[in-house]
């Protein structure tokens, strides 16, 4: 599976999103029952897996080539502090609370919500968040990045 995904451009796993995890788990379906269902052969499970991987292959190509369809397939970033000014109606509609944008913002070391320059919810999931300050200008880190930092120091 590691190899498979390695050669279909997927460098790093830690970042899967969750079209890679629905793969995963078709995959990971499609293999099991050729290994116990009633065709229990090797080459049906690879021939399950290949076909998978190629179609995953074929739509990010197609992504790719198309923003119009990548729209479709994926959601776009939204801006939810802009000058300082956060935009409630962005938050409802992508479900995020005043105190997880507020712990985001702490997060990125900025006290006040008025001394944020922008702040958007990436398609990813995490919050950048980039500052007025000149002391916090290109200190970007994702979310992910900083818990991760605070385990090693």
């Amino acid at each position: 599976m590691v190899i498979a995904i390695r050669l279909f451009g997927k460098n790093q796993l830690s970042q899967l999103n969750a079209g890679d995890v629905v793969l995963l788990m078709l995959i990971s379906n499609a293999v099991q029952n050729a290994m116990v269902g009633e065709n229990t052969s090797l080459a049906g499970g690879i021939v399950a897996g290949l076909v998978l991987f190629l179609a995953n292959f074929g739509l990010k190509k197609i992504m790719f080539a198309k923003p119009a369809f990548r729209s479709i397939m994926e959601a776009d970033p939204v801006i939810l502090v802009k000058d300082g000014v956060i935009d409630y109606k962005a938050m409802v509609e992508v479900e995020i609370t005043l105190d997880e944008l507020q712990e985001a913002i702490r997060e990125h070391g900025i006290e006040h919500v008025e001394d944020v320059k922008l702040s958007i919810l990436e398609v990813d999931g995490n919050i950048s968040v980039i500052s007025e300050e000149k002391s916090n200008k290109g200190m970007q880190y994702s979310r992910i990045k900083r818990k991760n930092k605070r385990k090693y120091h």
